[in-house]
């Protein structure tokens, strides 16, 4: 078939067909034209034009070309690459396409979903001066706007402004928010200005998208700026748009501004609803105001709202989080009097709290009775009771109930396996662990990166070559690429094996190469370089990578704290203090510690114990670490009543003596019984000592 789609060629008839052909008129050229096109047969179709270009004068025309392309398209077996080329052909050659050309060709390829040759047509189409139909141009406006193709969709409602063809207000939202969905929030506002611009009416169900968007990526203050652009322009504001401010602000922990929102609304008439309230109290909880939380929940009952389970669950699950029990059981039973029924996310809630606040047993008994009684639990809580089983050291009983469960319709996800798996790992129970990694019920076609990692890191901590090398050769096998996580645990397992070029090495191919190392993977370093003795050279790390761009956390401090106090060098330790303080960071509970060991080293133990007293201000209970320091000091300078006013605070902190303490304990009993000693004690305070210490508090 030539390019021109019109040249004649050899049309294959015989020399009788030749003869008929002479005599045939157009009508029948047409009609074998029509039937050669919805046979879906084009190139039978061109040559038929062909001939009626040579045996009728002035024919083919544009209309007869128009059919051919209409009854091609509807034969179902359609050749898009020769539909092209008889566009190109009448485009250059000739008869020139007319708009009926262009609309049969629109509404063809809308029809079967080519929704960019569409987009092309159009393009073709205003460019030769034709406009296309409104009802066209919104039919593949919505088949843009099914596919997902919002950049597509864009342009075409460009083509449609600038013919003053404006699709309907839900098809607008629908773009607005395919485009916020990607990310492409500042394209959407832009669309925004121009549509409401022209005089069309804009409601929030086209605003409103865009104001959620900014306020959950965190642009609250370009939120706030739309907002205020929305009301000097006059549209009206619903309680769905004050609410995705309250869930911006509250989001960025803004708290001042998330009420003062809230006041707002209520100063303009605007009543807040249930979901208003439940994403602020959501808010409260994440960031541990439980009680403020509370309050407003009172607010709540007191002007007419009833909250529902949701808004519980969220509050007991922070309840739990804090380990406040006697208010979690006070919370399950306004449950009940509120006639509402814990549902899956309440166990979850519930469960997954006290198993944070390390409650295993109460976690194992509470699921268990739920599992029991026939409750309804999902996924989320059968994998709460595996983690609770694989915390308590039974992996393998957890294991075993998985396996009973899928037998009864149980389907477990790859973090159900993963549970299991780390569990396995942290019991160092290798050879049941790659038993489950070759099972054939994974779901997802088997261990995903996460299951990988688990086993990786596990057997990096060990220092078991063996295993990281299967691993290893396991992720390359299947074409998984590491990834920081996986390269983080290879850099503990050189330092732990001794390895520190080959650990330098990798962390230089990371600088280079990707993936960026992030605050975990420079933390790891240190460790591994200050347990091997090498810290000048965790220094000079620890400086470069601030240099790059890494950022450094509290326990990257606290890592070189800890090694500059082991080694005496007491200049380093203050100015490191004084960077973590211009840092803005905060000394957590690992800083505390190892500057009451550097005071303890020193034999200040006044200053110790009042850097106890400044930690308990803080709201950081102090750890057996701590005590277990400080006892030890005492015990050095024969300070054994002290000790005995030691275990009472440690008994009002709530802090259990470990193996470390009662070791301590018997070499002061020791020491006491010792007549040789220089610090005589009575038989009195000697049983003091001794005896458990909750009775002597």
């Amino acid at each position: 078939m030539s390019t021109s789609c019109c040249a004649a060629q050899d049309t294959g008839f015989s020399s009788d067909d030749n003869v008929l052909l002479e005599s045939c008129e157009y009508g029948e050229l047409q009609r074998r034209m029509q039937r050669h096109a919805a046979s879906g047969c084009i190139t039978k179709a061109l040559e038929t034009l062909n001939l009626m270009r040579d045996n009728v004068l002035g024919k083919p025309t544009t209309y007869d070309y128009n059919a051919m392309i209409r009854y091609f398209l509807k034969s179902g077996s359609v050749a898009f690459d020769e539909l092209f080329e008889v566009y190109s052909g009448m485009k250059r050659f000739g008869p020139s396409p007319n708009l009926l050309t262009y609309q049969t060709l629109l509404n063809g390829f809308i029809s079967v979903g080519r929704s960019k040759d569409a987009m092309y047509i159009t393009g073709e189409m205003m460019a030769s001066g034709f406009s296309p139909s409104f009802t066209v141009l919104s039919k593949l406006f919505k088949k843009l706007l099914k596919t997902e193709s919002v950049v597509d969709a864009v342009l075409l409602l460009e083509i449609m402004l600038s013919v003053n063809s404006i699709p309907s207000q839900y098809d607008i939202s629908v773009l607005i928010q395919g485009l916020c969905h990607v990310g492409m929030v500042q394209v959407a506002i832009s669309l925004f200005v121009k549509i409401s611009g022209k005089g069309y009416f804009c409601g929030g169900i086209i605003y409103n998208p865009i104001l959620w968007a900014l306020c959950k990526s965190s642009q609250t203050c370009v939120a706030l700026e739309f907002f205020g652009f929305l009301e000097k322009k006059g549209f009206m504001r619903s309680v769905y748009s004050y609410t995705a401010l309250v869930y911006g602000f509250s989001k960025d922990r803004l708290w001042r501004e998330a009420f003062f929102c809230l006041e707002e609304m209520e100063n303009v008439g605007c009543k807040p609803s249930l979901v208003t309230y439940t994403v602020l109290i959501k808010f409260l909880c994440d960031d541990g105001k439980v009680d403020v939380a509370l309050n407003l929940l009172e607010k709540m009952e007191e002007r007419g709202y009833n909250p529902d389970l949701v808004v519980y669950n969220i509050v007991l699950r922070e309840f739990c989080n804090q380990g406040r029990v006697d208010d979690v059981y006070g919370l399950i039973q306004l449950i009940d009097q509120k006639g509402l029924s814990p549902d899956m996310y309440t166990h979850a809630a519930l469960a997954g709290g006290m198993l944070k606040r390390g409650n295993v047993e109460f976690v194992n008994k509470l699921l268990l009775n739920i599992i029991l009684r026939h409750c309804s639990v999902d996924t989320a809580v059968y994998n709460i009771y595996l983690h609770s089983m694989c915390c308590d050291s039974n992996s393998g009983e957890a294991l075993s109930l998985m396996q009973s469960l899928i037998e009864n319709g149980f389907r477990p996800t790859n973090r159900s396996y993963n549970i299991i798996l780390k569990g396995l790992c942290k019991e160092r129970n290798f050879c049941e662990a790659f038993k489950l990694f070759d099972c054939i019920l994974w779901p997802s076609n088997g261990p995903d990166l996460i299951s990988l990692n688990t086993v990786l890191s596990a057997a990096c901590k060990l220092g078991n070559s063996a295993i990281v090398q299967r691993i290893l050769w396991q992720m390359e096998h299947e074409g998984i690429k590491l990834d920081i996580v996986s390269l983080t645990s290879l850099i503990q397992y050189y330092c732990t094996v001794g390895k520190i070029a080959d650990c330098l090495k990798l962390v230089e191919s990371m600088v280079i190469n990707g993936p960026r190392p992030n605050t975990v993977t420079v933390n790891t370093l240190l460790i591994g370089l200050c347990k091997n003795h090498l810290l000048g050279l965790a220094e000079t790390f620890f400086n470069y990578f601030k240099q790059i761009g890494v950022p450094a956390d509290t326990t990257t401090y606290n890592i070189l704290i800890r090694a500059f106090i082991h080694e005496g060098n007491d200049l380093m330790v203050d100015e490191l203090s004084r960077e973590m303080s211009s840092c803005k960071l905060r000394p957590d509970l690992g800083t505390y510690s190892c500057f009451v060991h550097a005071l303890c080293r020193r034999g200040k133990i006044v200053l110790a114990l009042h850097l106890r007293d400044q930690l308990r201000e803080n709201g950081i209970p102090p750890n057996i670490f701590i005590y277990n320091t400080i006892m030890k000091a005492m015990f050095m300078k024969g300070m054994f009543w002290e000790i005995i006013d030691l275990l009472k605070d440690m008994y009002v902190d709530g802090c259990e003596p470990n193996e470390g303490s009662y070791k301590l304990l018997k070499e002061v009993k020791l020491k006491v019984k010792n007549p040789r000693t220089t610090h005589p004690v009575s038989r009195a305070a000697e049983e003091c000592i001794f005896k458990d210490y909750k009775i002597a508090a």
